[in-house]
């Protein structure tokens, strides 16, 4: 029983990869290797390098290995990026989904696996968790494509049947081995730990929010239980758990810029300094994820806490780009 991952040379997309290898699942990669590293992917993994993007490659590729599912990753995911180039977000990442859903249409296959995000919520009304029957209204292009993403696959799987969910990443971070780990600037704690290691300042946008320390506050979730609730999401697919269904992955625990800064330092050894800046529009002050859902339907919980994923990240990796 073997399922493609698209994305799957990617830093959420191998630890996908690894989790379903872990866990008995055979697997299959498309990426076309823009972002991803191919080092990533065990050598034992049939990798096929196409841009999902491309219709006829993706149907050959489904109908050569027919799988009995697919786990979709590969988008582009970069907020600032969005707001610069939205034409190439809406292009890419919604063209890249319609062309993986024609070659699973074409080819009867009966489980979809999204990979959604909370940028879907936009800025959340209040600072409690937000759950998954919260107003959706993305602030950017990059999470727009992503809530017409969710529309594109239930109409479509509405039409022809197949089985579909899709997981609201909150803010993914770590991993779980130093090879697999984010080697991108576009995320949070990469930044702070470049800035650590080259004895810099971080910089933290935003001193005056509505928080406990008035830096803004982020659910920052493991990848390793990421990949982990995409393997329990895969097979709740399969035994008919999930039929269409949309859940958050996060820890539901807040953590504030300023908390992220004291936790590298307690993961280097030495302490990081920083300089506060203006707040970035469109930043909501506390994003938080409702976690219910996803224990009730999946059983799945978050294993790590703040310090396992700072320590995780840390590692020193020969994929390693800064």
């Amino acid at each position: 029983m073997s399922w493609i991952v698209t994305g799957g040379a990617g830093y959420i997309g191998a630890h996908v990869v690894h989790a379903l290898l872990a866990s008995d699942l055979e697997v299959v990669v498309v990426d076309d290797l823009s972002t991803g590293d191919a080092r990533r992917i065990p050598a034992q993994v049939a990798i096929e390098q196409i841009d999902v993007c491309d219709l006829a490659a993706m149907d050959t590729v489904v109908a050569r290995h027919r799988p009995v599912g697919v786990i979709h990753l590969a988008a582009h995911k970069d907020v600032a990026e969005s707001v610069r180039q939205p034409m190439r977000y809406y292009r890419d990442n919604l063209d890249g989904l319609r062309s993986v859903l024609s070659a699973v249409v074409n080819n009867g296959v009966g489980h979809v696996l999204f990979s959604s995000s909370a940028a879907v919520y936009g800025t959340p009304d209040g600072d409690t968790p937000i759950p998954e029957t919260a107003q959706t209204s993305p602030d950017n292009a990059y999470g727009r494509t992503k809530l017409v993403g969710e529309w594109l696959l239930r109409d479509t799987a509405a039409s022809h049947g197949f089985r579909w969910a899709a997981l609201r990443y909150f803010n993914v971070a770590g991993a779980a081995e130093p090879g697999l780990r984010d080697t991108g600037l576009t995320n949070l704690l990469p930044r702070l730990l470049l800035a650590s290691r080259r004895g810099l300042p971080a910089t933290v946008y935003g001193g005056d929010y509505p928080t406990r320390d008035g830096s803004a506050v982020r659910d920052y979730v493991h990848v390793g239980d990421v990949a982990d609730a995409h393997v329990s999401a895969a097979r709740a697919l399969v035994d008919g758990v999930l039929h269409a269904d949309v859940l958050n992955v996060g820890r539901g625990e807040g953590t504030t810029v300023l908390e992220m800064i004291d936790a590298v330092g307690r993961a280097t050894g030495r302490e990081l300094s920083y300089l506060v800046e203006p707040r970035r529009t469109g930043d909501p002050a506390h994003v938080v994820a409702g976690v219910d859902e996803i224990s009730a339907r999946l059983g799945w919980t978050a294993r790590y806490g703040l310090d396992d994923i700072v320590v995780s990240a840390a590692a020193d990796s020969t994929l390693a780009t800064v």
